[in-house]
């Protein structure tokens, strides 16, 4: 592909430098360039791509694209920089129009918030199949393309520009017309989705996640709500209505999205009056869902296995985007009741023991409060919840007394363990978490204890467990590591409480990453 072309689909072009050129290929990581490359200068937290361009022309960079001026840079006489405004932003334009704009070829549904999006991407994707659709899926634990189920990654939120392309050209070329992709904040403001024309916008909710990574919880709120200042200025497509899904239960985001304009807004709610879908009847079994979901296309009852009130709201979401696109109403309880459940998500673990045992992805206070509220209906009153999770380190901190003030309100017993502690002591977030355990009635070694090493944590509460009981894992759910230093070392929590439940303890964390917890 040529320059020129490349140059025509970049947003805020500021200058040109030197003479139009064949691009083979588009990186902006020097290390990844070959012959003919296009590599773009994105400057990152911690370091600016600036510096690697000449490492970049070095391995046979043919061009570069940055944000700083021609005229500062040492390059050669007459070689082709393209200097713009947001070099991020580029990077995904660029990468958009090497696949000639897959989006536009797609009807594409975004789903953000702070918890649910996972579930409700799953769901839609099921309404959608169910309805005839071929579509396809990105979300933070796999992407679906056409047969394959491809693994996205360890801790991958939204994947790279690069990625995000390719999979939606590949979509196009598996003879999908439909594809709904998990959008979180980090994607959204480092500009992952650049180069994406939305045409649906979803919220599950915003709560108390992220503030810290943002700046603020006002940077925080408006990088979910990109998602739908876009649908104004993405592509149009035939017939098909630019359209915003609204949470009228989640005060946070709601007037706060309400106020963007779009050309038509659905508005969700769990038996809310003013909702234009919502769920009456509800009834919760630990078997799943029964309810009634009135809308103006009509009513209908829904089965699902999916259990807790947090996964009606990410039923109605998803069934408020498939109904604002098209899509039958008994497609969306067809495709509701065929969601078995998500990956880490509320995940039972069964391995033949007397008590309940769960993996949950939860790492946030309201995503652990919704888990143990699901699990205390869950047992019913007829035995105890037992929780495990732990905080993560470079992370928001205020988050770990909330989370711990959450266990001490709901969980009647509480074990405090390890969560990607990072390049922060552990023994000191596990101090921050307890402080927040201890708001309430505690007795640290009577109804809850500090256990650093997750493995040997999950092993301490299934022998805390009675007939009756409930053990839930929250906060690692699908993932496949835990960051320790600087390093991501093999975890798996469905792997470890199973191992636990037989008695074991999963060790693959080095021996001197344990001494050090």
């Amino acid at each position: 592909m040529q320059l020129c072309q490349l140059r025509a689909a970049v947003p805020g072009v500021l200058e040109f430098a030197g003479d139009d050129t064949s691009i083979a290929g588009i990186t902006d990581d020097s290390r990844k360039v070959q012959p003919g490359f296009l590599f773009v200068a994105v400057r990152g937290v911690a370091v600016d791509g600036h510096r690697f361009i000449p490492a970049a022309l070095a391995a046979g960079a043919t061009a570069v694209v940055g944000e700083e001026p021609v005229a500062i840079l040492n390059l050669p006489a007459g070689f082709p920089y393209l200097r713009v405004a947001e070099a991020r932003r580029a990077l995904g334009w660029l990468h958009a129009a090497w696949h000639a704009f897959p989006s536009r070829r797609l009807v594409l549904t975004g789903i953000t918030g702070t918890d649910g999006k996972t579930t409700t991407t799953n769901l839609l994707y099921a309404i959608l199949r169910a309805a005839g659709c071929e579509t396809g899926m990105i979300s933070t634990v796999n992407a679906r393309i056409g047969a394959l189920n491809l693994d996205t990654g360890l801790h991958t939120t939204t994947p790279h520009p690069a990625d995000v392309q390719r999979y939606l050209a590949d979509m196009v070329a598996a003879g999908a017309t439909h594809a709904v992709l998990e959008t979180t904040s980090e994607g959204l403001a480092q500009q992952r989705l650049a180069g994406c024309d939305f045409d649906v916008a979803v919220i599950t909710n915003i709560t108390h996640e992220h503030v810290t990574a943002h700046g603020s919880w006002e940077a925080y709120r408006e990088a979910k709500a990109t998602l739908f200042r876009g649908l104004a200025s993405a592509a149009r497509k035939p017939n098909i209505p630019k359209v915003a899904i609204l949470n009228r239960d989640d005060p946070r985001s709601f007037d706060y999205l309400r106020a963007i304009p779009v050309e038509r807004q659905i508005v969700y709610g769990i038996e809310a009056a003013d909702a234009d879908v919502t769920a009456t009847d509800i009834v919760y079994t630990p078997q799943g869902i029964r309810a009634t979901l009135r809308s103006p296309w009509g009513s209908a009852e829904i089965l699902s296995p999916l259990v807790g009130a947090f996964n009606v709201s990410n039923i109605l979401a998803a069934a408020s985007a498939a109904l604002a696109l098209g899509m039958p109403l008994d497609a969306v309880v067809e495709g509701v009741a065929a969601v078995q459940g998500v990956p880490g998500r509320m995940e039972r673990i069964d391995e033949g023991q007397p008590f309940t045992a769960i993996v949950d992805f939860a790492h946030t206070p309201n995503a652990l409060r919704v888990a143990l509220l699901a699990a205390r209906q869950w047992v019913a009153g007829q035995g105890r919840v037992i929780v495990v999770f732990g905080s993560a380190g470079l992370r928001d901190r205020e988050k770990r007394r909330m989370m711990g003030e959450v266990a001490g309100e709901l969980a009647d017993l509480i074990v405090l363990t390890a969560e990607d502690p990072r390049t922060e002591p552990l023994d000191a977030i596990l101090a921050e978490m307890a402080a927040g355990v201890m708001r309430y009635p505690r007795v640290e070694g009577v109804d809850f204890w500090r256990v650093p090493d997750r493995g040997a944590a999950l092993l301490h509460a299934v022998r805390l467990a009675q007939p009756g009981d409930l053990v839930l894992a929250c906060g690692k759910g699908h993932e496949q590591s835990m960051c320790f230093g600087t390093v991501e070392y093999p975890w798996d929590d469905r792997e470890a409480l199973r191992r636990a439940l037989h008695g074991e303890t999963l060790d693959t964390l080095p021996t001197h990453v344990k001494r050090e917890t």
